[in-house]
């Protein structure tokens, strides 16, 4: 593919000049921290190709309570009046929220049970709540139209309901939240930080569809929320017929250390991975194994965790992995990430390729499979800040053919989403026989280095998709237009 097209040309700088009809492309309004490398990435990326300027508003004064229609009139009037006309309708574009500790300590504030004027509407099982009493985030989708294939048969539905419910960590009010200090790794209150991020994001979803009529999301925000909620990936991804790994327990999920050893026996999966439900970049997952003959027990893992007498454990980020085959040090961190929910799923054996086993993340940006990355490592985990060795897939030693079935798979894993156009895809490749499964969907997957498509980033290629399809074309979207479903 060329790097410039008909309605592009590159000047002698190495800009790419914009067609005319970049002047009536909707304003991008990207949510994030400015500065940063994802907002700077699309700030320069944009500037490259020649397209209007992003406009960035900030977490921090969404989580003062400012709203976005505030922020924007306070970075652009003019474009603030002519959208509140109608006139012009912004496109928004949500980035990741993490990297700030302030911000951090704030979405812990939001979600806690006396914040002031909150919703609950985009929390996981928030509707299924209101006529059950079952847990939040432990409902399960209807399988549509789609008919269930021979995977889905197998794994019937996943977990949605649990025998017994392990109490919660305790909640903290606003004042304790916002006297958090602020201690590198350390994992202050996860489950109350996804509440608070679900309250912001249903609040930015209510706010731009009474501000900007005809607004449209890039990714859907609850879709967002279904992205970052593990459970709740993998039982749309269940429900699209998309392969994941075997949930432990089907519809009775383990909720504690004690039931996990249960079902584990029982189903005779020695080998499992468990997973903090809002957990990224590796934290809070166990790469967990029995041994059925003599009940030896390995947790590999990124968490660690400081005890103490007189009060409660810190758990934290440790920065590398860490090797547990103490008992009674794994019950106790297995138990916290089921307090703050977690999810349990078949240790699929990866491929390997020169004594490393290897997974692939894959972006996919409106429906086209582009930048991939092969992440290789001598252990279980294999993310690249864990010092993983990056290669590309055919470098792993993933054939032409095999390289396409982990598009198509990550394709019709962003296809389960259709509110969303973006997202990085953990592709697993099972060693033998060869198959994909969906390990994880992250809607913020794309900050990839140095790994380019047709010879653009991840970002110019986003950015290059989006100019693209702002040319005039059949009437068709994939974006979600705020207050639609």
């Amino acid at each position: 593919m060329s790097a410039t097209s008909s309605k592009a040309m590159m000047t002698r700088t190495g800009v790419i000049r914009p067609s005319r009809s970049n002047a009536d492309m909707q304003p991008l309004i990207v949510i994030g921290h400015p500065g940063d490398r994802r907002t700077e990435g699309i700030r320069q990326a944009r500037e490259r190709l020649g397209l209007p300027p992003v406009i960035i508003l900030p977490y921090a004064g969404l989580l003062q309570g400012r709203p976005l229609a505030e922020l924007l009139a306070e970075q652009q009037p003019a474009m603030a009046d002519a959208a509140g006309r109608g006139s012009v309708p912004p496109l928004l574009r949500l980035d990741s929220p993490g990297g700030s500790f302030e911000s951090e300590r704030a979405l812990i504030a939001l979600g806690a049970p006396d914040a002031p004027d909150t919703s609950d509407t985009l929390y996981p099982g928030f509707e299924r709540q209101q006529h059950s009493s079952l847990p939040p985030g432990t409902g399960q989708r209807g399988l549509g139209s789609l008919p269930p294939n021979a995977e889905q048969r197998r794994l019937g539905s996943l977990p949605h309901s649990a025998e017994r419910r392990q109490p919660g960590p305790l909640p903290l009010s606003v004042k304790a939240a916002l006297r958090l200090q602020d201690l590198p790794g350390v994992l202050h209150h996860p489950s109350q930080w996804f509440r608070g991020y679900c309250r912001l994001l249903g609040r930015l979803k209510r706010e731009a569809a009474e501000a900007w009529p005809g607004a449209e999301w890039l990714n859907d925000p609850a879709e967002i929320i279904a992205m970052t909620d593990k459970r709740e990936t993998q039982r749309t991804l269940a429900a699209a017929g998309v392969s994941v790994p075997r949930p432990l327990g089907g519809t009775q999920p383990p909720v504690d250390y004690a039931t996990l050893r249960e079902k584990m026996a029982a189903e005779r999966m020695h080998r499992v991975f468990i997973k903090l439900a809002c957990g990224s970049a590796a934290s809070g997952v166990i790469a967990y194994q029995v041994n059925p003959s003599t009940g030896a027990e390995l947790a590999i893992t990124t968490v660690g965790v400081e005890s103490f007498i007189t009060r409660p454990p810190i758990y934290y980020n440790s920065g590398k992995l860490r090797r547990y085959t103490d008992r009674k040090t794994i019950e106790t961190i297995i138990n916290w990430l089921y307090r703050h929910g977690a999810y349990a799923e078949r240790w699929v054996p990866k491929a390997s390729h020169g004594g490393r086993s290897f997974d692939i993340r894959q972006l996919v940006v409106f429906g086209k499979a582009c930048h991939a990355v092969a992440r290789c490592s001598t252990t279980p985990i294999t993310n690249l800040h864990l010092r993983s060795q990056r290669m590309t897939p055919a470098e792993a030693g993933l054939s032409e053919e095999m390289l396409e079935q982990v598009r198509e798979t990550a394709r019709q894993a962003l296809a389960a989403f259709p509110g969303s156009a973006i997202a990085g895809m953990d592709v697993l490749v099972s060693g033998n026989p060869q198959r994909t499964y969906i390990a994880d969907v992250n809607p913020f997957g794309d900050l990839l280095y140095d790994v380019e498509y047709h010879g653009y980033g991840t970002y110019e290629w986003e950015m290059k998709m989006l100019a693209d399809r702002a040319q005039p074309s059949p009437p068709s979207t994939s974006f979600i237009k705020d207050g639609s479903s």
